[in-house]
Protein backbone atom coordinates (compact mmCIF):
# COMPACT_ATOMS: atom_id res chain seq x y z
CA UNK A 1 0.00 0.00 0.00
CA UNK A 2 1.45 3.28 -1.10
CA UNK A 3 1.90 5.83 2.58
CA UNK A 4 0.04 9.28 2.27
CA UNK A 5 1.83 11.97 1.98
CA UNK A 6 1.04 15.31 4.48
CA UNK A 7 1.30 18.65 3.72
CA UNK A 8 1.13 21.78 6.02
CA UNK A 9 2.30 25.27 5.57
CA UNK A 10 5.30 25.17 2.85
CA UNK A 11 6.34 21.45 3.71
CA UNK A 12 5.56 18.05 2.22
CA UNK A 13 6.35 14.99 4.25
CA UNK A 14 6.92 11.66 2.12
CA UNK A 15 7.20 9.36 4.33
CA UNK A 16 7.17 6.31 1.38
CA UNK A 17 10.33 8.29 -0.10
CA UNK A 18 12.02 9.47 3.25
CA UNK A 19 11.73 13.12 2.11
CA UNK A 20 11.03 16.38 4.32
CA UNK A 21 10.43 19.18 1.61
CA UNK A 22 10.22 23.27 2.17
CA UNK A 23 8.73 23.79 -1.15
CA UNK A 24 11.42 22.04 -3.62
CA UNK A 25 13.78 22.23 -1.51
CA UNK A 26 14.88 19.25 0.54
CA UNK A 27 15.22 19.51 4.81
CA UNK A 28 17.83 17.55 5.89
CA UNK A 29 16.23 15.53 8.57
CA UNK A 30 16.92 12.67 9.96
CA UNK A 31 15.18 9.18 9.95
CA UNK A 32 14.34 9.49 13.75
CA UNK A 33 13.11 13.11 13.20
CA UNK A 34 11.02 12.03 10.12
CA UNK A 35 9.21 9.13 11.85
CA UNK A 36 8.15 11.47 14.83
CA UNK A 37 7.28 13.38 12.38
CA UNK A 38 5.20 11.01 10.38
CA UNK A 39 3.40 10.30 13.90
CA UNK A 40 2.54 14.00 14.50
CA UNK A 41 1.02 14.98 11.81
CA UNK A 42 -0.68 11.76 10.82
CA UNK A 43 -2.95 13.05 13.96
CA UNK A 44 -2.90 16.67 14.07
CA UNK A 45 -4.14 17.74 17.07
CA UNK A 46 -4.33 15.25 18.46
CA UNK A 47 -1.98 14.81 21.84
CA UNK A 48 0.66 12.19 21.50
CA UNK A 49 2.48 10.14 24.93
CA UNK A 50 6.14 10.36 24.98
CA UNK A 51 5.59 6.76 24.81
CA UNK A 52 4.11 6.15 21.89
CA UNK A 53 6.01 8.81 20.18
CA UNK A 54 9.59 6.72 21.31
CA UNK A 55 8.10 3.60 20.23
CA UNK A 56 7.23 5.40 16.64
CA UNK A 57 11.13 6.46 16.22
CA UNK A 58 12.64 3.44 17.94
CA UNK A 59 10.16 0.64 17.77
CA UNK A 60 11.49 -2.11 19.98
CA UNK A 61 14.35 -0.11 21.67
CA UNK A 62 14.57 0.96 25.24
CA UNK A 63 15.78 4.74 24.87
CA UNK A 64 16.13 7.41 27.43
CA UNK A 65 13.42 10.14 27.41
CA UNK A 66 15.84 12.85 26.43
CA UNK A 67 16.97 11.84 23.18
CA UNK A 68 12.88 12.27 22.14
CA UNK A 69 13.79 15.75 23.61
CA UNK A 70 16.74 16.34 21.79
CA UNK A 71 14.39 14.97 18.75
CA UNK A 72 11.81 16.78 19.30
CA UNK A 73 14.07 20.15 19.21
CA UNK A 74 15.94 19.81 16.32
CA UNK A 75 12.66 19.23 14.29
CA UNK A 76 11.00 22.44 15.80
CA UNK A 77 14.72 24.85 14.45
CA UNK A 78 14.51 23.30 11.18
CA UNK A 79 10.78 23.49 10.78
CA UNK A 80 10.93 27.04 12.21
CA UNK A 81 7.92 29.40 13.60
CA UNK A 82 4.78 28.06 12.07
CA UNK A 83 2.19 29.76 9.97
CA UNK A 84 0.95 32.62 11.93
CA UNK A 85 3.71 32.43 14.53
CA UNK A 86 4.19 30.13 17.38
CA UNK A 87 5.53 26.51 17.03
CA UNK A 88 4.59 23.53 14.85
CA UNK A 89 5.11 21.15 17.80
CA UNK A 90 3.97 22.28 20.79
CA UNK A 91 4.90 20.62 24.41
CA UNK A 92 2.28 19.38 26.44
CA UNK A 93 3.47 19.67 29.95
CA UNK A 94 4.43 15.64 31.30
CA UNK A 95 2.31 14.34 28.49
CA UNK A 96 3.80 14.51 25.36
CA UNK A 97 3.73 16.58 22.05
CA UNK A 98 0.62 18.01 19.76
CA UNK A 99 1.24 19.17 16.13
CA UNK A 100 -0.88 22.45 15.67
CA UNK A 101 -1.05 23.09 11.87
CA UNK A 102 -3.50 22.11 9.59
CA UNK A 103 -2.48 18.91 7.69
CA UNK A 104 -3.70 17.99 4.01
CA UNK A 105 -3.09 13.74 3.60
CA UNK A 106 -2.90 12.87 -0.03
CA UNK A 107 -1.63 9.78 -2.03
CA UNK A 108 -3.26 7.20 0.37
CA UNK A 109 -4.62 4.15 -1.91
CA UNK A 110 -7.03 2.66 0.82
CA UNK A 111 -9.72 1.45 -0.92
CA UNK A 112 -13.58 2.45 -0.66
CA UNK A 113 -15.42 -0.09 1.77
CA UNK A 114 -18.94 -0.69 0.87
CA UNK A 115 -21.91 0.64 2.38
CA UNK A 116 -23.87 -1.33 5.19
CA UNK A 117 -27.23 -3.00 5.06
CA UNK A 118 -28.81 -0.30 7.16
CA UNK A 119 -28.37 3.58 8.11
CA UNK A 120 -24.41 4.23 8.86
CA UNK A 121 -22.92 7.15 10.03
CA UNK A 122 -19.41 8.20 11.27
CA UNK A 123 -19.47 10.77 14.23
CA UNK A 124 -15.92 13.28 13.15
CA UNK A 125 -14.79 15.00 15.75
CA UNK A 126 -15.54 18.14 17.29
CA UNK A 127 -13.58 20.98 16.77
CA UNK A 128 -12.53 22.96 20.16
CA UNK A 129 -13.61 26.80 19.34
CA UNK A 130 -12.32 27.90 23.21
CA UNK A 131 -9.66 30.04 23.04
CA UNK A 132 -8.02 27.47 25.61
CA UNK A 133 -6.54 24.15 23.60
CA UNK A 134 -7.16 22.30 27.25
CA UNK A 135 -10.92 22.29 25.93
CA UNK A 136 -9.68 19.85 23.62
CA UNK A 137 -10.30 17.04 25.72
CA UNK A 138 -13.79 18.79 25.62
CA UNK A 139 -14.62 17.86 23.11
CA UNK A 140 -13.12 14.67 22.17
CA UNK A 141 -15.20 13.47 24.94
CA UNK A 142 -18.47 14.82 23.47
CA UNK A 143 -17.31 12.99 20.16
CA UNK A 144 -16.93 10.06 21.80
CA UNK A 145 -20.01 10.52 23.99
CA UNK A 146 -21.93 10.68 20.82
CA UNK A 147 -20.46 7.52 19.44
CA UNK A 148 -21.56 5.83 22.18
CA UNK A 149 -24.95 6.90 22.31
CA UNK A 150 -25.26 6.03 18.29
CA UNK A 151 -24.07 3.17 18.87
CA UNK A 152 -26.39 1.58 21.49
CA UNK A 153 -29.40 2.01 18.58
CA UNK A 154 -30.67 -0.78 17.22
CA UNK A 155 -30.54 -0.19 13.42
CA UNK A 156 -27.37 1.68 13.11
CA UNK A 157 -24.08 0.81 12.13
CA UNK A 158 -21.45 3.10 13.74
CA UNK A 159 -18.10 3.45 13.12
CA UNK A 160 -15.57 3.37 15.77
CA UNK A 161 -13.46 6.26 17.58
CA UNK A 162 -10.23 5.25 16.59
CA UNK A 163 -11.17 5.50 13.12
CA UNK A 164 -12.99 8.96 12.85
CA UNK A 165 -9.97 10.52 15.52
CA UNK A 166 -7.89 9.57 12.01
CA UNK A 167 -9.06 12.78 11.13
CA UNK A 168 -8.71 14.95 13.57
CA UNK A 169 -7.56 18.32 12.24
CA UNK A 170 -7.31 16.96 8.12
CA UNK A 171 -9.49 18.74 6.13
CA UNK A 172 -11.06 16.43 3.15
CA UNK A 173 -13.81 16.53 1.20
CA UNK A 174 -16.60 14.75 2.85
CA UNK A 175 -17.54 12.07 -0.17
CA UNK A 176 -14.12 11.17 0.67
CA UNK A 177 -14.12 10.33 4.44
CA UNK A 178 -17.05 9.00 3.76
CA UNK A 179 -15.66 6.25 1.14
CA UNK A 180 -12.75 5.54 3.64
CA UNK A 181 -14.93 4.83 6.03
CA UNK A 182 -17.84 2.76 4.24
CA UNK A 183 -20.56 5.46 5.82
CA UNK A 184 -23.62 7.41 3.78
CA UNK A 185 -23.78 9.53 6.62
CA UNK A 186 -21.26 11.93 8.61
CA UNK A 187 -22.01 14.13 11.89
CA UNK A 188 -19.52 16.79 12.09
CA UNK A 189 -19.82 20.28 14.52
CA UNK A 190 -17.83 22.48 17.27
CA UNK A 191 -17.68 23.18 20.74
CA UNK A 192 -17.27 26.46 22.58
CA UNK A 193 -16.71 25.91 26.54
CA UNK A 194 -16.75 29.23 28.49
CA UNK A 195 -17.69 30.80 31.43
CA UNK A 196 -19.91 27.96 32.51
CA UNK A 197 -21.62 27.43 29.11
CA UNK A 198 -21.32 25.67 26.25
CA UNK A 199 -22.23 26.12 22.57
CA UNK A 200 -22.53 23.51 20.27
CA UNK A 201 -23.02 23.33 16.70
CA UNK A 202 -23.89 20.16 14.62
CA UNK A 203 -24.97 19.48 11.31
CA UNK A 204 -25.65 15.95 9.78
CA UNK A 205 -24.96 15.00 6.00
CA UNK A 206 -25.79 12.62 3.83
CA UNK A 207 -22.54 12.32 2.04
CA UNK A 208 -23.78 10.95 -0.90
CA UNK A 209 -25.68 14.31 -2.50
CA UNK A 210 -24.01 17.03 0.00
CA UNK A 211 -27.33 17.48 1.54
CA UNK A 212 -27.67 18.77 5.41
CA UNK A 213 -30.35 16.49 6.96
CA UNK A 214 -29.96 18.15 9.92
CA UNK A 215 -28.13 20.95 12.20
CA UNK A 216 -28.41 22.67 14.97
CA UNK A 217 -27.29 24.88 17.80
CA UNK A 218 -27.01 24.55 21.34
CA UNK A 219 -26.42 27.34 23.21
CA UNK A 220 -26.68 26.14 27.35
CA UNK A 221 -25.07 25.83 30.81
CA UNK A 222 -22.87 23.33 31.25
CA UNK A 223 -24.81 21.45 34.01
CA UNK A 224 -26.73 20.91 30.45
CA UNK A 225 -24.35 19.05 28.94
CA UNK A 226 -25.55 15.60 29.05
CA UNK A 227 -29.28 16.77 28.05
CA UNK A 228 -27.91 18.25 24.87
CA UNK A 229 -26.34 15.34 23.95
CA UNK A 230 -29.72 13.34 24.69
CA UNK A 231 -31.34 15.59 22.37
CA UNK A 232 -29.39 15.50 19.68
CA UNK A 233 -28.69 11.84 19.66
CA UNK A 234 -32.74 11.50 19.37
CA UNK A 235 -32.96 14.16 16.95
CA UNK A 236 -30.03 12.15 14.38
CA UNK A 237 -32.25 9.42 15.04
CA UNK A 238 -34.81 10.58 13.76
CA UNK A 239 -33.24 11.63 10.64
CA UNK A 240 -31.65 8.88 10.19
CA UNK A 241 -34.65 6.26 11.04
CA UNK A 242 -37.55 8.28 10.20
CA UNK A 243 -38.55 8.35 13.99
CA UNK A 244 -38.11 10.10 16.89
CA UNK A 245 -36.28 7.99 19.96
CA UNK A 246 -34.63 8.77 23.04
CA UNK A 247 -31.34 7.34 23.63
CA UNK A 248 -30.96 4.46 25.95
CA UNK A 249 -30.96 5.76 29.59
CA UNK A 250 -27.23 5.81 30.61
CA UNK A 251 -25.45 6.61 34.48
CA UNK A 252 -24.61 9.80 33.48
CA UNK A 253 -22.35 11.88 36.12
CA UNK A 254 -23.75 14.25 38.89
CA UNK A 255 -20.58 16.12 39.14
CA UNK A 256 -19.05 17.84 35.97
CA UNK A 257 -15.52 17.98 37.73
CA UNK A 258 -15.72 13.76 37.72
CA UNK A 259 -16.69 13.56 33.92
CA UNK A 260 -13.54 15.83 32.95
CA UNK A 261 -11.21 13.84 34.86
CA UNK A 262 -12.50 10.73 33.08
CA UNK A 263 -12.40 12.06 29.88
CA UNK A 264 -8.83 13.48 30.34
CA UNK A 265 -7.77 9.77 32.09
CA UNK A 266 -9.15 7.51 29.43
CA UNK A 267 -7.15 8.78 27.00
CA UNK A 268 -3.75 8.07 28.91
CA UNK A 269 -4.14 4.98 30.53
CA UNK A 270 -2.05 2.77 28.64
CA UNK A 271 0.19 5.16 26.89
CA UNK A 272 3.11 4.76 29.31
CA UNK A 273 3.61 4.05 33.43
CA UNK A 274 3.92 7.40 34.38
CA UNK A 275 0.29 8.21 32.12
CA UNK A 276 -1.04 5.21 33.71
CA UNK A 277 -0.44 6.47 36.93
CA UNK A 278 -1.68 10.26 36.16
CA UNK A 279 -4.64 8.59 35.29
CA UNK A 280 -5.14 6.37 38.14
CA UNK A 281 -5.00 9.86 40.47
CA UNK A 282 -8.11 11.09 38.42
CA UNK A 283 -9.81 8.22 38.17
CA UNK A 284 -9.97 7.58 42.25
CA UNK A 285 -10.67 11.58 42.34
CA UNK A 286 -13.50 11.53 40.16
CA UNK A 287 -14.79 8.39 42.21
CA UNK A 288 -14.29 10.64 45.27
CA UNK A 289 -16.34 12.97 43.53
CA UNK A 290 -19.17 10.87 42.41
CA UNK A 291 -19.12 7.90 43.60
CA UNK A 292 -22.21 6.49 41.67
CA UNK A 293 -20.27 7.27 38.12
CA UNK A 294 -19.65 3.48 36.76
CA UNK A 295 -17.75 4.66 34.17
CA UNK A 296 -14.84 6.13 36.38
CA UNK A 297 -14.81 2.12 38.29
CA UNK A 298 -14.70 0.88 34.52
CA UNK A 299 -11.44 2.68 33.59
CA UNK A 300 -10.53 2.56 36.53
CA UNK A 301 -10.82 -1.40 36.33
CA UNK A 302 -8.69 -1.22 32.84
CA UNK A 303 -5.94 0.95 34.42
CA UNK A 304 -5.16 -1.95 37.24
CA UNK A 305 -6.06 -4.54 34.50
CA UNK A 306 -3.11 -2.64 32.27
CA UNK A 307 -0.46 -2.45 35.04
CA UNK A 308 -0.03 -5.74 35.56
CA UNK A 309 -0.65 -6.86 31.72
CA UNK A 310 1.64 -4.11 30.51
CA UNK A 311 3.22 -2.16 32.96
CA UNK A 312 4.94 -4.84 34.35
CA UNK A 313 3.46 -4.55 38.11
CA UNK A 314 2.38 -7.09 40.60
CA UNK A 315 0.16 -9.39 39.55
CA UNK A 316 -2.03 -8.98 43.21
CA UNK A 317 -3.30 -7.23 44.17
CA UNK A 318 -3.71 -5.65 40.81
CA UNK A 319 -5.73 -8.20 39.57
CA UNK A 320 -8.29 -9.00 42.60
CA UNK A 321 -8.82 -5.10 42.63
CA UNK A 322 -9.83 -4.68 38.61
CA UNK A 323 -12.07 -7.72 38.90
CA UNK A 324 -14.24 -5.70 42.23
CA UNK A 325 -13.95 -2.74 40.56
CA UNK A 326 -15.51 -4.40 37.35
CA UNK A 327 -17.87 -5.57 39.32
CA UNK A 328 -18.83 -2.01 40.74
CA UNK A 329 -19.34 -0.73 37.61
CA UNK A 330 -21.75 -3.49 35.94
CA UNK A 331 -23.76 -3.36 39.24
CA UNK A 332 -24.29 0.90 38.84
CA UNK A 333 -25.07 0.32 35.30
CA UNK A 334 -25.39 -3.49 33.95
CA UNK A 335 -27.01 -1.67 30.77
CA UNK A 336 -23.21 -0.12 29.98
CA UNK A 337 -21.80 -2.44 27.38
CA UNK A 338 -18.40 -0.83 28.22
CA UNK A 339 -18.54 -1.51 31.51
CA UNK A 340 -19.81 -5.71 30.51
CA UNK A 341 -16.48 -5.53 28.65
CA UNK A 342 -14.35 -4.93 31.03
CA UNK A 343 -15.76 -7.81 33.24
CA UNK A 344 -15.66 -10.19 29.85
CA UNK A 345 -12.08 -9.51 29.64
CA UNK A 346 -11.15 -10.53 33.60
CA UNK A 347 -13.09 -13.03 33.46
CA UNK A 348 -11.31 -14.35 31.14
CA UNK A 349 -8.38 -13.79 32.71
CA UNK A 350 -9.77 -15.85 35.42
CA UNK A 351 -10.09 -18.51 32.98
CA UNK A 352 -13.70 -18.50 33.84
CA UNK A 353 -14.62 -18.58 30.38
CA UNK A 354 -18.74 -19.51 30.73
CA UNK A 355 -19.14 -16.02 32.76
CA UNK A 356 -16.47 -14.35 30.21
CA UNK A 357 -19.05 -15.37 27.48
CA UNK A 358 -22.07 -14.23 28.92
CA UNK A 359 -20.63 -11.04 29.57
CA UNK A 360 -19.76 -10.90 25.91
CA UNK A 361 -23.03 -11.76 24.92
CA UNK A 362 -24.75 -9.04 26.69
CA UNK A 363 -22.10 -6.23 25.89
CA UNK A 364 -22.95 -7.13 22.57
CA UNK A 365 -26.69 -7.14 22.90
CA UNK A 366 -25.94 -3.43 24.74
CA UNK A 367 -23.47 -2.08 21.90
CA UNK A 368 -23.22 -4.38 18.76
CA UNK A 369 -21.37 -1.39 17.08
CA UNK A 370 -17.90 -1.48 19.47
CA UNK A 371 -15.37 -2.73 17.70
CA UNK A 372 -13.36 -3.73 20.62
CA UNK A 373 -16.10 -6.41 22.28
CA UNK A 374 -15.59 -8.07 18.58
CA UNK A 375 -11.94 -7.61 18.35
CA UNK A 376 -11.54 -8.99 22.01
CA UNK A 377 -14.07 -12.00 21.72
CA UNK A 378 -12.20 -12.93 18.99
CA UNK A 379 -9.22 -13.99 21.23
CA UNK A 380 -11.86 -15.54 23.14
CA UNK A 381 -13.00 -17.68 20.47
CA UNK A 382 -9.82 -18.94 19.07
CA UNK A 383 -8.61 -20.56 23.31
CA UNK A 384 -11.98 -21.95 22.75
CA UNK A 385 -11.23 -23.68 19.55
CA UNK A 386 -14.14 -21.86 17.91
CA UNK A 387 -11.40 -20.47 14.67
CA UNK A 388 -14.25 -19.78 12.22
CA UNK A 389 -15.98 -17.27 14.91
CA UNK A 390 -12.68 -15.89 15.59
CA UNK A 391 -12.11 -15.31 11.82
CA UNK A 392 -15.35 -13.36 11.44
CA UNK A 393 -15.76 -11.74 14.76
CA UNK A 394 -11.79 -9.89 13.80
CA UNK A 395 -13.13 -8.95 10.16
CA UNK A 396 -16.53 -7.34 12.26
CA UNK A 397 -14.20 -5.58 14.39
CA UNK A 398 -11.73 -4.23 11.27
CA UNK A 399 -15.20 -3.34 9.11
CA UNK A 400 -16.26 -0.98 12.37
CA UNK A 401 -12.79 0.37 13.04
CA UNK A 402 -10.84 0.78 9.67
CA UNK A 403 -8.03 2.19 11.04
CA UNK A 404 -7.90 -0.15 13.91
CA UNK A 405 -5.17 -0.08 16.85
CA UNK A 406 -2.06 -2.09 16.55
CA UNK A 407 -3.25 -5.38 18.35
CA UNK A 408 -6.35 -6.09 16.29
CA UNK A 409 -3.59 -7.07 13.29
CA UNK A 410 -1.95 -8.95 16.71
CA UNK A 411 -5.59 -10.55 16.92
CA UNK A 412 -6.10 -11.19 13.46
CA UNK A 413 -2.71 -12.76 12.79
CA UNK A 414 -3.37 -15.38 15.82
CA UNK A 415 -6.71 -16.05 14.24
CA UNK A 416 -5.01 -16.78 10.55
CA UNK A 417 -2.12 -18.85 12.19
CA UNK A 418 -4.70 -21.01 14.37
CA UNK A 419 -6.62 -21.43 10.85
CA UNK A 420 -3.73 -23.00 9.42
CA UNK A 421 -3.74 -19.86 7.31
CA UNK A 422 0.06 -19.59 7.67
CA UNK A 423 1.32 -17.23 4.55
CA UNK A 424 -1.74 -14.63 5.62
CA UNK A 425 -0.81 -14.71 9.57
CA UNK A 426 2.72 -13.82 8.87
CA UNK A 427 1.80 -11.21 5.79
CA UNK A 428 -0.52 -9.85 8.65
CA UNK A 429 1.95 -10.00 11.70
CA UNK A 430 4.64 -8.16 9.45
CA UNK A 431 2.57 -4.82 8.92
CA UNK A 432 4.25 -1.71 10.10
CA UNK A 433 1.01 -1.16 12.41
CA UNK A 434 2.10 -4.00 14.38
CA UNK A 435 5.13 -2.44 15.71
CA UNK A 436 3.85 -2.14 18.83
CA UNK A 437 2.45 -5.43 19.81
CA UNK A 438 4.45 -8.72 20.59
CA UNK A 439 4.01 -9.76 16.76
CA UNK A 440 7.58 -10.06 16.14
CA UNK A 441 7.55 -12.74 18.73
CA UNK A 442 4.88 -14.47 18.42
CA UNK A 443 6.33 -14.94 14.29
Amino acid sequence: MQRSRFAFGPFVLDPGAGTLLRGDVPVAAGHRGLKLLEALVARPGEILGKAELMDAAWPGTAVEEGNLTVQIAQLRKLLGPATGGGEWIATVPRVGYRFTGTVEQSGATRKTLPLPDKPSIAVLPFVNLSNDPEQDSFADGLTEDLITDLSRIPGLFVIARNSVFAYKGKAMDVRAIAGELGVRYLLEGSARRAAGRVRINAQLIDAQSGEHLWAERFDRGLEDIFAVQDEATAKIVEALLGRLRAPPVRNRPKNLEAYDLVVRARKMFDESPQMAREAHLMLTRAIALDPDYAEAYRWLAMNYWMSWVHWGEPFEPARSTALELARKAVAIDPNDAGCRWVLANLFAYERDFEQSEAEFAKAIELDPNEADIWATLSDIDVLGGRIDEGLEHIRKAFRLNPFPPSWYYLTLGQAQYAARDYEAAVETLRRDETYRTSSRRFL
